[in-house]
């Protein structure tokens, strides 16, 4: 098992450059199977989810080349269907929430899909009423296998309708939109999640030849085409490192400049740092935040206390509520943190309680932090990443405590951040790698 060991108390000084969008990638990978000729991603993020599914897409029968770093291409001109029925197909692909993203494409080049049962983080329930729902309404049919635990979807013909989401995921957008591009007539989508990775996701599918307009509001409308062609498409940079980035340097003390930020998609995200106290300035492209000895959390005009919360775009995003989280620890000042989205991402905070913290956990969706103001350091401990965006808080949280950390289960991390330990310590950090038996 596989476990970092964190010496702390180091300040970061120099420039890093964010992945690509771990988000972005899963549902543009999966939107290469809406045509048979060449799909050619670029700043494609090599980490564990996104790999798992390009050699699920591979297995599919996609032809998968890698020409040079972060660069995949792509070519699904000969799907082999047989493979859905194997016992491999379920199980590497209900380890992956992304795969769930499979299903639109298919379902409107071949017919017929098959969908796991989710996969991913174990942060809370994620339903598939949504995409069910919405494959339903285009006049498809689904059926589910008990004993497999698999969904099959089904449809002779799709047709455009109007679809009204009952939530804006994210997910059940992609799969929508990459159905209805293919579907007979105009499909529109109410209340679609409008994140930018989504906004992405259209553009890409337009330089295809698909006909969508209303990108990045919450009504989408699809035009139906009878056949796509394949493209070049480029990811943009990934907004949960972006943010994992400027608080490290708020907690570290450090000068950092995030190059090539792309930061005009970031939202909130600088301006609910900010409200933390943490100085950054926005240079082109890039996000510059110089050494700060104390940052001073803001509070409501009307004097009461801060309160961050997560919330569908163009709200804060919920995956980087874990890093506020953390950064508020060593702010000077009180926030209280909702986590509305999601209601087991809270639970990693008894580690950094153990670590020195001065957090109430009210109920699995809030917790107040009273920030330390640097008076008093973290402690390094022993602990555990039980997800993705709260390993990466735990990291965080090691590398501005004092002595030594481990954290195992480092998979999890693994999943979502591209060699952050070697990248880190070219920073100056002090992150090793190492094996428990």
């Amino acid at each position: 098992m596989n476990a970092f060991e964190i010496r702390g108390g180091r300040r970061l000084n120099g420039a890093i450059t964010p992945q690509g969008a771990k988000n972005e990638a899963l549902q543009v990978l999966c939107a290469a199977l809406l045509t048979e000729e060449v799909v050619t991603l670029t700043n494609v993020p090599d980490i564990a989810d996104v790999n798992a599914l390009i050699e699920l897409l591979e297995d599919m029968g996609v032809k998968i080349s890698r020409p040079e770093s972060n660069v995949v291409t792509l070519q699904a001109d000969d799907i082999n269907y047989e493979y859905f029925k194997t016992l491999a197909f379920r199980k590497k692909s209900g380890k992956l929430r992304g795969t769930v993203m499979l299903a639109g494409p298919m379902l409107a080049r071949f017919g017929k899909a098959f969908i796991p049962q989710p996969g991913g983080d174990k942060i809370g329930r994620r339903r598939l009423d949504t995409h069910i729902r919405g494959f339903e309404k285009m006049g498809a049919s689904f059926d589910y296998d008990t004993d497999h635990q698999l969904f099959t979807v089904a449809a002779d013909g799709l047709k455009g309708t109007h679809l009204l989401l009952e939530e804006p995921s994210v997910t059940g957008t992609a799969n929508m939109l990459m159905t209805a591009v293919l579907a007979d007539g105009t499909t529109t989508i109410y209340n679609a999640a409008c994140e930018p990775y989504v906004q992405q996701l259209c553009h890409m599918l337009n330089s295809m030849g698909a006909k969508i307009t209303g990108i990045s509001s919450n009504l989408l409308s699809i035009q139906g085409v009878t056949k796509l062609k394949g493209c070049s498409h480029r990811l943009l940079a990934d907004m949960i490192e972006v943010g994992s980035f400027i608080g490290m340097a708020a907690m570290t003390q450090s000068e950092l400049t995030i190059k090539n930020a792309d930061a005009q998609h970031l939202g909130l995200i600088p301006d609910v740092f900010g409200r933390l106290g943490i100085e950054m300035h926005i240079l082109g492209n890039d996000i510059y935040v110089p050494a700060q000895e104390e940052y001073n959390i803001q509070k409501f005009i009307d004097g009461s206390i801060l309160t961050v919360y997560d919330h569908p775009w163009p709200g804060f995003t919920p995956d980087l509520v874990s890093i506020i989280l953390v950064t508020a620890t060593q702010a000077k000042g009180t926030v209280l943190v909702h986590q509305k989205m999601f209601e087991s991402r809270l639970f990693f905070v008894d580690k950094l309680i153990e670590m020195g913290a001065q957090i109430v956990l009210c109920d699995p969706h809030r917790a107040v932090v009273i920030g330390l103001n640097k008076q008093v350091s973290l402690r390094g401990i022993n602990m555990v990443s039980p997800d993705i965006r709260a390993g990466v808080a735990l990291l965080i949280a090691a590398m501005s405590a004092n002595g030594k950390s481990t954290i195992q289960n480092i998979h999890q991390i693994d999943r979502g951040y591209e060699r952050i330990d070697e990248r880190l310590n070219a920073l100056g950090a002090d992150i090793r790698r190492v094996v428990f038996e």
